[in-house]
């Protein structure tokens, strides 16, 4: 794979995970734009129950919303996981794995994380133009699911500002971390790749009860697609 294919797909995290399908707080609320309901992605549910494993996948978005979302209609599912993985000694700086990327062992391996569901989708041609990771993280208690937030929001700030290499051995690839945004419920951050075009990823992070959401939406030049995308994973929890 060349360096642009791989920077679309984030760092091939896609071939990862198609590799290994089948192993094992505020009132939401919207506004109106132009006709439109529009969600603001900063509400978190108050009304999400203790959720169990069975319930993780009604957690995910369809395809057809995340089409909708990311402003595409040919993405696809590419790959799904119901269990961590581990780049850690892809990156430079090991400290912001989490801040890179999702579903990381490293990173969620303190928290008493009980059970996950990953799955990736982008486009299927090789220059895709859109790539998406939803992550759902179910812990024992709802205060360990705040615990791996409030984590979570200091190594993002810590590693606000940082360029971290990636180097899997065939490609490598340098991300430059953004500023983080945080509303108190939901965390926000863009990474964007050196020398591609304007390719860069949204990252959002957000909980509710005993569930984190982590969401990344990458396009050329991303807006609030992660952000939008994590509201929505906890709406389906509620529901």
């Amino acid at each position: 794979m060349n360096t642009a294919a791989a920077s679309r797909v984030r760092y091939a995290r896609h071939a990862v995970l198609a590799a290994a399908v089948g192993c094992a707080l505020l009132t939401g609320c919207t506004s109106t734009v132009s006709g439109q309901a529009v969600r603001d992605p900063n509400a978190v549910p108050a009304d999400v129950p203790l959720l169990r494993e069975r319930q993780l996948d009604d957690v995910l978005l369809p395809i057809g919303e995340i089409n909708s979302i990311m402003g595409s209609d040919t993405m696809e599912v590419t790959g799904e996981l119901d269990q961590m993985v581990d780049h850690s000694r892809d990156v430079s700086n090991p400290e912001c794995l989490g801040a890179i990327f999702g579903a990381e062992q490293p990173v969620y391996g303190d928290s008493g994380y009980t059970a996950v569901r990953d799955q990736v989708s982008r486009e299927p041609d090789e220059d895709n133009a859109h790539w998406v990771e939803q992550t759902a993280v179910l812990y024992p208690s709802a205060d360990d699911a705040k615990q791996f937030f409030d984590d979570s929001q200091a190594m993002w700030k810590k590693c606000a500002g940082s360029s971290i290499d990636i180097d899997d051995g065939t490609d490598s690839y340098t991300w430059q971390i953004e500023d983080l945004t945080d509303s108190g419920t939901v965390l926000t951050q863009v990474t964007a790749q050196e020398d591609a075009d304007g390719w860069e990823c949204q990252h959002a992070l957000s909980f509710a009860s005993n569930l984190t959401v982590e969401a990344w939406a990458c396009s050329y030049g991303a807006g609030d697609e992660a952000a939008e995308i994590a509201a929505q994973m906890l709406e389906n929890a509620a529901k």
